[in-house]
């Protein structure tokens, strides 16, 4: 038995975009809560480092100065477009208004200073920010939930009446509950490795993509940072990768070294580590994500974008629609499952139409999704489809988010 005893009506567990969300959502509306997690702050977490529109409009609902600041911090770089690799010879940019005041395409920034940076907005008159505080078992006493947990001091008890399962793929609440099931057709391995110097980078940042024609179902992609870097990735899904046997680091090393379209852009670039590598739950693949006493958040809950392996944006969405039952729950002094029905409908009817998509991928033959996509790229009415999508995206952003209780 641990000799301290740390009692808490909610514990968050994990501290990333999902969690740190949730936390600042409960600070706004003054629930005292804990919130702990295994590393110390900053730290690096592999990730593509695209932060897309739903970052900005839960941040919006924060506080929108907080916006303005990530706008006006050169930490994060602006992509005001996005391009399509074709071949060597061809390649499509679609671009976004730059008009003042416009919001850009995307954001991007290394994940060990955007989460730190949201890290730093948590507020310790509600928050009691453990950090460096490593959870190694759940167990369920008389409705409460006893965590016993390891910090700089030794052994520590956690007594919570609700957790908050924001501690990624690898989750411990996900392991405790039994659910970290991992099916290969709703899961994907990538890598990420940065890099300095590649040729053809644009003032524009877009964010490119490149559609390798031999590997259906995968990308690479090319997401501009600040000081002349550049987070360059491939991301394959899982049953695909183990059916051909695929080593991706290695098929990542032959795509920037041999594939003409790739190669001579990184002929004088110069790599800043080696690649490593990373699990996306789709959410393709729902999880049981609330219970007695729990919630899950971001990859926890297999929230990662199926078509495009984005997790950040529903992984803070996750958090803010966690912090609207968590407020319920309190104020009913009740932390029973059914204070949480309709919170998996709320989590996942975001993505209901990126999951549709890439249902309907898999039912097509892979090498005829590639065809047809790049067709589609290479067709005059791509532009104008992205732009009025991405004009639909920015608006959106803007508007209040709707949660049905």
């Amino acid at each position: 038995m641990a000799s301290r005893v740390i009692e808490t009506n909610i514990l968050i567990i994990g501290a990333g975009p999902a969690g740190a969300t949730t936390s600042l959502f409960l600070t706004k509306q003054k629930i005292k809560h804990t919130i702990v997690d295994a590393a110390v702050f900053p730290r690096d977490k592999v990730c593509g480092d695209a932060i897309d529109l739903k970052v900005i409009r839960v941040l919006n609902q924060l506080d929108p100065a907080i916006v303005q600041e990530i706008l006006n911090d050169t930490h994060f770089t602006k992509a005001w477009g996005a391009s399509i690799i074709v071949s060597k010879d061809k390649k499509l940019d679609f671009d976004v208004d730059r008009s003042e005041n416009a919001l850009p395409f995307f954001l991007v920034s290394k994940r060990a200073y955007f989460d730190n940076f949201l890290v730093k907005k948590i507020d310790e008159t509600y928050a009691d920010f453990r950090q460096g505080t490593k959870v190694k078992k759940l167990t369920r006493v008389n409705g409460k939930w006893h965590i016993e947990a390891l910090d700089a001091s030794g052994d520590v008890m956690l007594i919570a009446n609700l957790i908050v399962g924001a501690d990624g793929d690898h989750s411990t609440v996900l392991r405790h509950l039994g659910e970290r099931k991992i099916d290969r057709k709703h899961y994907a391995g990538a890598l990420r490795q940065y890099w300095k110097g590649i040729s053809d980078l644009t003032e524009q940042n877009r964010m490119e993509v490149y559609l390798p024609k031999s590997l259906p179902l995968a990308y690479l992609w090319i997401f501009p940072l600040t000081h002349g870097e550049a987070n360059v990735g491939c991301g394959l899904v899982s049953d695909i990768m183990a059916e051909r046997s695929i080593d991706l680091k290695k098929l990542l090393h032959e795509l920037l070294t041999q594939d003409p379209a790739l190669a001579y852009r990184f002929r004088h670039a110069a790599p800043l580590e080696k690649p490593v590598g990373w699990g996306l739950p789709f959410a393709s693949k729902q999880r049981t994500v609330y219970g007695d006493g729990y919630l899950l958040t971001g990859d926890a809950a297999a929230l990662v974008c199926p078509t495009t392996g984005e997790g950040i944006g529903p992984g803070m969405m996750s958090g803010f629609i966690a912090a609207k039952f968590i407020q319920r729950a309190v104020k009913a002094n009740s932390f029973n499952k059914e204070m949480f029905v309709h919170y998996d409908r709320e989590i996942y009817r975001r993505l209901q139409d990126d999951v549709k998509k890439y249902k309907l991928l898999r039912k097509l033959s892979p090498q005829l999704y590639n065809a047809l996509l790049k067709l589609w790229a290479g067709s005059g009415v791509s532009g104008y489809f992205f732009k009025k999508s991405a004009a639909k995206w920015i608006e959106t952003a803007r508007k209040p988010i709707d949660v049905d209780l």
